[in-house]
Order: C-alpha cells, then sequence, then structure tokens
C-alpha cells in the first residue's frame, strides 16, 4: 500500500494568497478612513462569528452599516463577486452581532458593498443586498 503525502501548495499559490491578503487589509482601511472621513464611526472591524465574518460595522447617522469590502478591478466586478451564499453568511453573523452587542443604538439597519478600485478610488454600494 503506498500512502501519499499531501504536497504542500505551490510557491506561487502561497505569494498569490498573501498577496489577496495584504490587498484586501489595505482596502478594509481605505473603507474605514472613507467612511469615518463622511461622519460614520467604525464600530467593529474584521467582526468574527460563528456563522461569518463582517468586514466593517459603522454607525453612521443613526444607521447600523453592516459593509462588505471588495477590492475589484471595476464596480461590476465587486458586485459580481458576492454570491448568495456569502449574503446569507454576512445577514446571520450581522444577527449574532446585534444580539451581542444591545447597547448598539441605531434607528436603521443597512447592508452595503464597498467597492475599492484601482488608483484606491472607495465605491460605496448602500443596501445592495437588497435584491436577496
Amino acid at each position: 500500500m503506498t500512502m501519499r503525502n499531501a504536497s504542500p501548495a505551490p510557491l506561487h499559490r502561497q505569494r498569490r494568497g498573501r498577496r489577496a491578503c495584504a490587498d484586501g487589509m489595505a482596502a478594509e482601511r481605505l473603507a474605514i478612513a472613507d467612511i469615518q472621513a463622511r461622519g460614520g464611526r467604525v464600530l467593529l472591524h474584521r467582526a468574527r462569528t460563528r456563522w461569518g465574518e463582517v468586514d466593517i460595522v459603522a454607525l453612521q447617522a443613526g444607521c447600523l452599516i453592516f459593509a462588505e469590502v471588495k477590492a475589484r478591478p471595476s464596480l461590476l466586478a465587486a458586485g459580481e463577486a458576492i454570491r448568495p451564499a456569502q449574503v446569507a453568511r454576512i445577514m446571520n453573523a450581522a444577527r449574532f452581532l446585534c444580539a451581542a452587542n444591545p447597547h448598539w443604538v441605531y434607528d436603521s439597519m443597512r447592508f452595503d458593498l464597498c467597492a475599492v478600485l484601482p488608483g484606491n478610488v472607495v465605491e460605496w454600494i448602500p443596501d445592495a443586498f437588497r435584491q436577496y
């Protein structure tokens, strides 16, 4: 009987993964700076729950915002990167976070997509998940 050892991921895949992670973190930092510049207050960044992760939770003008940040070459590509299963995970995570933080005071809630485009252009799509 021959045993096969799982070979490690090729080096180029590891580099690509590290680069994607770094790009994602940079995009999130830009999104945070943008929402703060617009008068918002970031409550949580990379909020992890057993149901999923929410990139940014912010409060702006009485609205609790759960934002998914995508660094993509176009606004269309950012929108296409959100799948129904991911929307469900984010919404479940948001329910948990609201229950776990009863001290949050807000008038409304929405789920936004923040697209970070080439040249560090930040575009917000408010209430992006309403279609689901």
